[in-house]
């Protein structure tokens, strides 16, 4: 069994300020890199345990070059891979993402821009979005990236992070793990003790891989896009996207039935 994990930070446990999650403030961040790599590493044993024979991880995280990859191993005889960096392709967090797979899983993932449920919400650019909507609805990461697999027939079958995302998220995946690693409250957060948060995600992991969890995301037959800037001359910029329209303030919108037309509008409404 082949298993893709996508990893983020804003999402672990114990993380609740900007400057955990920057690399910036080295004496902050720091901890907050050791907790994202554990529970990464906790997901991937939990993989192993249930029979994964290959997991392949994304550090989809600012630079994409967070997770301490001396602490993740595979045991012998089965693989696992780090795809670091960001190449530019549109899937950007589950990059090189195929039908292949077996099964995608979320770790370190959290609430939607706009929305309550952790005071680091935000959809792909907290710089550049107030808010991202997909057919009228307040999209997470989650949720992109998760239509994102169904286009290639990939089911979701595990997610860790905030306790407001993992609530949406079951809602909408049939059978779908989740760990809530905290909640939000403001900007503050009620969190479980990184050890805690590892240990859950492991077992949780394994249960997902083990019972083939999760399901594949119903996809609509079509696609209303709506990107609200955090200022107008951000907005301007990109309403020169083909086929793109713009309410001449801070709303850009674009419209299809092919999904990865979202994709590649959305890569290049966050470019620059």
């Amino acid at each position: 069994m082949k298993i893709y994990l996508s990893a983020d930070m804003e999402g672990v446990a114990g993380v609740s300020d900007p400057t955990e999650v920057d690399k910036s403030h080295p004496d902050e961040y720091g901890p907050a890199r050791a907790q994202m790599t554990a529970e990464v590493a906790a997901a991937c044993s939990g993989a192993f345990e249930a029979g994964a024979t290959e997991v392949f991880v994304k550090d989809a995280h600012w630079t994409g070059r967070n997770l301490d990859a001396a602490g993740l191993q595979a045991p012998e005889g089965r693989a696992l891979r780090l795809i670091l960096g960001w190449s530019g392709h549109p899937l950007s967090m589950v990059q090189e993402l195929d039908s292949s797979f077996d099964g995608l899983a979320f770790v370190g993932y959290h609430s939607a821009a706009s929305r309550a449920g952790n005071p680091l919400a935000h959809t792909l650019s907290s710089r550049k979005f107030f808010r991202l909507e997909i057919n009228g609805e307040a999209a997470s990461e989650f949720l992109v990236f998760g239509y994102a697999a169904a286009t290639l027939g990939v089911p979701v079958r595990f997610l860790a992070g905030d306790a407001a995302l993992c609530a949406d998220a079951a809602a909408r995946v049939p059978g779908l793990v989740t760990v809530a690693t905290f909640e939000g409250r403001g900007r503050a957060i009620n969190t479980l003790t990184p050890a805690e948060s590892a240990r859950r995600i492991r077992e949780g992991m394994a249960r997902a891989v083990g019972d083939r969890a999760g399901a594949v995301l119903d996809l609509p037959p079509h696609f209303e896009v709506r990107a609200t800037f955090n200022t107008a001359a951000e907005a301007y910029r990109r309403a020169f996207y083909p086929g793109a329209a713009t309410d001449d303030h801070c709303e850009v919108s674009f419209s299809t039935r092919e999904y990865f037309e979202v994709l590649r509008f959305l890569a290049f409404m966050t470019l620059g």
